[in-house]
């Protein structure tokens, strides 16, 4: 800091000094015309000293951003002639310019990283994409202030080299332009002679030109991405979408709202993974969990503790119960019913515009479209442990239907990952009857929450029963004496851990193979690699969904099928980039965890100045009615300010509190905007307003009250 502030002081000195000696003068148009026979003569004794103090001359007033730099243009003109002038007044005035823009960088760029984290690296990503194209159009364009793009190019992350060689670029045209003026500086009367309205237009006209040379790239770029291939002079379909998830489920309904004839393709259930094997079933499963761990501890509640009856077979069966009473939102009949046409076959991408379709029944279709969209989703990751295959295992794609055949819980069960979806299933046969061993190789659970949250979720976890073993990385599997076993590793130990069951849930990975992207040279990276717009290498071919990533949930999912639906069938008129700055997500574990935007961890490696605000929920009124007071709101905003940067909820009903703040943060809505909005009393919802009030509580005006109390024993007499 103490760098930064002399370096400030040594600029501010440097500016103070030119206008203190009236040196501005010397750089007006008539002072340059005074001084030129002065300067001729100096050039006629010195030619290298004059070149070399101009040069620097013109360096200095650049780098400072003080006025001249066009004056000191006309006079390398005037001075040197055209050749040598350009030379001169170009590399000057890049360097100089390269300058500044350091200076704007050490000076700044921290600062405002610090204050507008989200927006600053949403404009480095632009940058590193496409930073160089949109200087060099600055450049063309004299309309912009240089100094100015000096200043906001030095907050950005774009390269100094690249800063330095498109400026050199882009600025040669004007440059020349003034240069050349310079030589015939007698009969200029003022600057506005030189930047004439025709030639600002023309300047103008000449910085739209990289934006056509940049459709006309992008023409030839399709052509070559689709030489191989020959364009149907008609489509079956506008739009045809592989997979009935939420990605494709959205895609192809709002495909047909807006009245386009569209094909969705699905060879297993509607409703994918979310309905059939993830979302639906854990959260039915985990609610009779929950039930049965409050009849153990029924005197929270005024009863008697009691053990609770129940068949396992039943508690599974009411967890397919409830799979089928959910199926019909995603039925073929109703989306048929929506304007989706709904074939059931396996579908492969045969060129840019064609998909083969092996129908379930046994017969092919093949069916052409505009656009197509990949929805096709992940599956459960199985590590390759040696024995795993041998010994067997389910995953949360596979449990439902294996332990539907259960007469009871799993004996053993040992849960592999130590993630979301292995802690809400550790959790949940736990309190069923299992004796679960949770596995986990880092060292905590739930690693991507803050400490205290994972130390909090391990609490909760372990008071269910849950046996959790953190820092332990799993070797093998084994059978001996008709036992199963996993081995671990701990402190450089193998460990045995017997099971019945062994539960893999370290994550998921896209389903990528077998639907012709391979062939059709389409970038796999674990997930499908598109643009911002969730185009592919060929810009009609979309995903969307968790094959794409970056982040695997259901919402996610359907909020991408938005953008693929409409940048698929409107792109040529209008694309939108997909939004993600917003984007919540739950672990229902009891209590629950839910998050938006940054947590603590993230806001420390992003090195923000922030603050926390707490509100703890054995303060509310409701909680203590529900006997569930365990947990907290952690508000994350910048110093002295009330923006939401993230929020962490840990409670009952977490996953339904933190949609105020997604509200609120998507639509830019401060913690005294929560305050000043009225809350139903008594609901869990007012945890949200009373965490608003500690921030203001925190931040009252002291000096402003002081005077009130004033004021007041002033009133009383």
């Amino acid at each position: 800091m103490i760098k930064k502030i002399f370096l400030l002081l040594i600029a501010a000195a440097a500016v103070g000094l030119f206008f203190h000696f009236d040196l501005h003068q010397l750089l007006t148009l008539d002072g340059l015309k005074g001084s030129m026979d002065q300067f001729n003569q100096y050039k006629e004794q010195s030619p290298l000293l004059v070149i070399g103090g101009f040069f620097l001359l013109y360096v200095v007033v650049t780098a400072l951003s003080l006025p001249g730099a066009a004056i000191l243009t006309l006079a390398a003109g005037a001075l040197f002639g055209l050749v040598e002038g350009l030379l001169v007044a170009s590399f000057a005035s890049t360097i100089g310019a390269t300058l500044a823009f350091l200076v704007s960088r050490y000076l700044l760029r921290d600062t405002i990283k610090q204050r507008f984290p989200e927006r600053l690296a949403a404009i480095d990503a632009g940058v590193e994409k496409e930073g160089g194209f949109y200087l060099f159009t600055l450049r063309l364009v004299p309309v912009f202030p240089f100094f100015l793009i000096n200043l906001l190019m030095g907050v950005t992350s774009i390269k100094s080299w690249t800063y330095y060689w498109v400026s050199q670029a882009g600025m040669l045209a004007g440059t020349f332009v003034f240069v050349n003026a310079g030589t015939q500086l007698a009969q200029i009367e003022s600057l506005s002679g030189i930047l004439s309205f025709n030639l600002i237009l023309s300047f103008a006209l000449l910085g739209i030109f990289p934006f056509i040379a940049k459709g006309i790239l992008n023409v030839f770029k399709k052509r070559r991405v689709y030489k191989n291939y020959t364009k149907p002079k008609k489509f079956d379909r506008n739009m045809i979408v592989i997979g009935a998830g939420a990605g494709g489920l959205v895609t192809s309904y709002i495909a047909a709202a807006v009245k386009a004839k569209v094909t969705l393709i699905e060879a297993g259930e509607m409703g994918g993974d979310c309905l059939n094997y993830g979302c639906v079933p854990s959260k039915a499963v985990i609610k009779s969990a929950k039930i049965a761990e409050q009849i153990r501890h029924g005197e929270n509640y005024g009863l008697e503790n009691a053990t609770p009856q129940f068949s396992f077979k039943k508690v599974m069966a009411r967890v397919h119960k409830v799979i089928a009473d959910v199926a019909p939102h995603d039925s073929v009949e109703r989306y048929t019913d929506l304007g989706v046409d709904v074939v059931k076959g396996y579908g492969k991408l045969i060129d840019p515009w064609t998909v083969e379709i092996k129908l379930n029944d046994g017969g092919t279709q093949t069916l052409t479209a505009r656009t197509i969209v990949i929805a096709t989703g992940a599956r459960p990751f199985v590590p390759p442990l040696p024995g795993i295959e041998e010994t067997g295992y389910v995953t949360s794609d596979t449990l439902w239907n294996k332990f539907a055949e259960l007469d009871e819980a799993p004996k053993k069960l040992v849960v592999l990952g130590g993630g979301p979806i292995g802690s809400e299933l550790a959790q949940s046969f736990a309190r069923l009857g299992s004796s679960v061993t949770q596995i986990e190789m880092s060292e905590r659970i739930m690693i991507k929450e803050d400490l205290e949250v994972s130390t909090f979720a391990h609490e909760a976890l372990t008071e269910s029963g849950v046996n959790i073993l953190t820092s332990h990385q799993a070797l093998r599997c084994e059978t001996r004496d008709g036992k199963k076993y996993i081995v671990v590793k701990h402190n450089d130990k193998e460990i045995d851990i017997e099971y019945d069951e062994l539960l893999c849930a370290v994550g998921r990975s896209a389903r990528l193979k077998g639907y012709g992207l391979e062939e059709l040279g389409i970038e796999t990276n674990r997930t499908v690699v598109t643009n911002e717009y969730l185009e592919t290498l060929y810009p009609n071919i979309f995903a969307a969904g968790d094959i794409v990533g970056p982040y695997q949930f259901t919402h996610v999912a359907a909020h991408q099928g938005w953008y693929a639906a409409v940048n698929g069938l409107f792109g040529h008129l209008k694309k939108f980039k997909v939004d993600y700055r917003v984007i919540p997500w739950t672990t229902f574990i009891d209590p629950e965890v839910a998050r938006v935007g940054l947590n603590e961890q993230d806001a420390k490696d992003k090195g923000i100045d922030y603050e926390i605000t707490r509100f703890e929920f054995e303060e509310l009124d409701r909680a203590i009615t529900d006997s569930a007071t365990k947990g907290f709101i952690k508000v994350i905003t910048p110093k002295g300010k009330d923006k939401i940067l993230g929020v962490t909820v840990v409670s009952e009903h977490a996953g339904d509190l933190i949609a105020e703040f997604v509200l609120a943060m998507k639509h830019g809505l401060g913690l005294n905007k929560i305050l000043g909005t009225i809350h139903s009393y008594p609901t869990w919802a007012e945890g949200n307003k009373y965490a608003a009030g500690e921030w203001k509580r925190a931040h009252a005006p002291e000096k402003v009250l002081n005077l009130l109390e004033k004021y007041h024993t002033w009133r009383r007499g």
